[in-house]
């Protein structure tokens, strides 16, 4: 079965897709398939046994590593650049055959290499579950959600953020007509423009669970994993059809899972910007049970 860890990033989808891949029922494709166009078939084999094999200082981000990866430079390759950076989400009627065919190509390869029962892949950004449910009509998804403040205030920390060029060339495309007012009304403001990024993913992920069957969406707060990572690591994999084992209990025992910066956005922001988020993100924060 294919399954997909989707995330608006900076929301913690990265830690969830990175523990999954420690079941040992879970294939992945990894940063080295992803670097490179040659990559040994040897670590589209093995590449989930090494990972699994190796303690998590030595797949942490930040440095030197062997880890799961959303492999972007290998679906533009291999697939096509409207995967990787699309100016809005991808939906069915984007699956045309030649797109469709290489997509099913460059999963079920590597599915098979794997030789797992579940080939896990992940997401940020736009959802693209439309696209991907009509190409992989089988697959199921994970959405991982955060405080839509914190990933704002991230975002802005962050070197590959391209707000500072305002809606003209940032990742999202053009501001739909009540977000182009919103920020307008801002003065243009930055954070309110990560805010309202924020919005329109979060509109684009419920867009696609409600034209998706619903046992093939699974919602999951960032916040509640990292305060109970068994219960609901346990929850994802059955949801994937998997069990936890001793050695997956073994590989989450390992993790630290740090809960401190929860509400860091509120020293990261001053309190009018944490204000101007408290407004703009309400009902999305109030739906997913968030206080404002």
């Amino acid at each position: 079965m294919l399954g997909f860890v989707l995330g608006s990033g900076r929301c913690g989808s990265t830690l969830v897709h990175e523990v999954l891949a420690r079941h040992p029922e879970v294939g992945f494709l990894t940063n080295i398939d992803d670097r490179y166009a040659r990559c040994p078939g040897a670590v589209r084999r093995h590449g989930g046994t090494l990972y699994r094999r190796l303690p998590p200082a030595l797949s942490a981000k930040g440095r030197l590593r062997f880890a799961p990866s959303e492999g972007y430079r290998a679906l533009t390759r291999e697939v096509s650049p409207l995967l990787v950076d699309p100016f809005r989400d991808l939906v069915a009627g984007d699956a045309t055959p030649w797109l469709a065919g290489r997509l099913r190509a460059f999963f079920e390869q590597r599915a098979a290499a794997a030789g797992a029962p579940v080939y896990l892949h992940k997401f940020t950004g736009w959802p693209r579950a439309g696209l991907l449910h009509e190409v992989f009509p089988g697959t199921r998804f994970v959405h991982v959600v955060r405080d839509g403040r914190a990933v704002a205030a991230s975002w802005l920390r962050m070197p590959w953020w391209r707000g500072h060029l305002g809606p003209a060339g940032w990742h999202f495309g053009p501001l739909p007509e009540p977000y182009a007012r919103q920020w307008e009304q801002s003065g243009r403001c930055h954070v309110q423009l990560a805010g309202i990024g924020w919005n329109m993913l979060m509109d684009a992920h419920e867009a696609a669970r409600a034209a998706l069957p619903a046992d093939r969406w699974l919602e999951v707060r960032y916040e509640d994993v990292v305060a109970d990572p068994a219960e609901h690591f346990t929850r994802m994999l059955r949801f994937f059809g998997l069990e936890p084992d001793r050695a997956f209990e073994r590989g989450l025992a390992r993790y630290t899972f740090a809960t401190g910066r929860a509400d860091a956005f509120r020293t990261d922001l001053s309190p009018a910007q944490v204000a101007t988020l408290d407004k703009t993100l309400a009902p999305h924060l109030e739906r997913l049970g968030y206080p404002v």
